[in-house]
C-alpha cells in the first residue's frame, strides 16, 4: 500500500501513516490522498492494530493544497501518475473533493480506533484540517498553524468549518478562518487545538509514546470510549448518551480484559490486555 508520497507501516499494535512529499512541504498529491484513505481502512480492519499514528517527513507537517498546482489553475491536488485530480468545472471540482480528500475525513469519522497526530513545521489550510481530523495532537514547540483558506480566496473545503468550532468555539473559529493568521504552538495548546506541545527534537518520541500508552489500554474499552464521546457530541442528549454507555458497560464487564485489570490491581503488576 506504500506509494511515493505516503508511507504506511505497521509495528506491534501501531499503524503509522507518514506523509512523504517533503520537497513540497507535504502538500497534497493525488497518490498521497488516495493512499491516506486506503491506509486508514486497512488499519481499521486489522484486528492487531489498536492505534493509528499520523506524522510527516521533512520540515513541515502539511501545507495543504499545492500552491504550484493552484497557480497553474489546476486546483490544489497535484497530479501524478494516478491521473487528473481536478475537474474543468464547478460540478467536477465538487466531485473531486468528495471522491478524494473528503474520503479521508469520512473514513476517519467511521473509525473507532484512536488516531494520534504529530505536527512539526507548519500545518496550513487543508493540512490543518487533516491534523484536526485526528483524535489527539502533539505539536513541536516551533511549529505554527493556520486556517489559511481565505488568503487563497477559498473556503474551508476539507472540514475546517466543522472541526475548528468543535475544538475552540464559534467566535475563535471564525477569527481563525476569517484572518488565516498563523498561531504558535503555545497558543494552539492554550485554545485547545492541540493536546500537548513538546520540544522539536522530542516530537516523534512523544507522539509514539502517547500512542503506545493508549495501545496498552484495553482496546475494546478504548474504542467504546471514543464512540461514546463522539456520539454524545452529536446527539447532545443525556438520556441517549447514558443508554448507550450502559450498554457498553454491560459488555466490557463480561470481557477478559476487565478480569485481567482487576487481577493486575490485586497482584500489583502491569496488566496484559488482549482485546477480543
Amino acid at each position: 500500500m506504500e506509494n511515493e508520497h505516503l508511507l504506511y507501516e505497521k509495528e506491534g499494535h501501531l499503524a503509522r501513516i507518514m506523509l512523504n512529499r517533503p520537497e513540497a512541504l507535504n502538500a497534497f498529491s493525488l497518490s498521497m490522498i488516495k493512499g491516506w484513505s486506503k491506509a486508514l481502512q486497512d488499519a481499521q480492519n486489522d484486528p492487531n492494530i489498536r492505534v493509528v499514528v499520523v506524522t510527516a517527513r521533512g520540515k513541515a507537517f502539511c501545507a495543504g493544497g499545492d500552491t504550484k498546482t493552484m497557480l497553474a489553475g489546476k486546483g490544489f491536488i497535484a497530479e501524478d501518475d494516478q491521473g487528473e485530480a481536478w475537474g474543468p468545472n464547478a460540478l467536477a471540482r465538487k466531485r473531486s473533493l468528495t471522491e478524494f480528500i473528503h474520503k479521508v475525513a469520512l473514513t476517519i469519522d467511521q473509525m473507532d480506533k484512536p488516531i494520534v497526530c504529530g505536527i512539526q513545521g507548519v500545518a496550513v489550510g487543508a493540512g490543518l484540517d487533516m491534523a484536526l481530523m485526528c483524535d489527539v495532537r502533539v505539536m513541536a514547540e516551533s511549529a505554527k498553524l493556520s486556517a489559511g483558506y481565505v488568503k487563497a480566496g477559498l473556503v474551508p473545503g476539507d472540514g475546517g468549518a466543522y472541526y475548528i468550532p468543535k475544538l475552540v468555539g464559534t467566535a475563535k473559529a471564525l477569527e481563525l478562518l476569517w484572518t488565516g493568521d498563523f498561531i504558535t504552538a503555545a497558543e494552539a495548546e492554550r485554545i485547545g487545538l492541540v493536546n500537548k506541545v513538546v520540544a522539536d527534537e522530542a516530537l516523534e518520541e512523544a507522539t509514539l509514546a502517547l500512542a503506545e500508552k493508549i495501545a496498552q489500554s484495553p482496546p475494546v474499552c478504548v474504542q467504546m470510549i471514543k464512540r461514546a464521546v463522539y456520539s454524545t457530541q452529536r446527539t447532545n442528549d443525556l438520556r441517549t448518551a447514558l443508554d448507550m454507555i450502559s450498554s457498553h458497560m454491560a459488555i466490557v464487564t463480561e470481557m477478559a480484559d476487565h478480569r485481567e485489570a482487576l487481577e493486575a490491581m490485586k497482584e500489583k503488576r502491569a496488566p496484559k490486555f488482549k482485546g477480543i
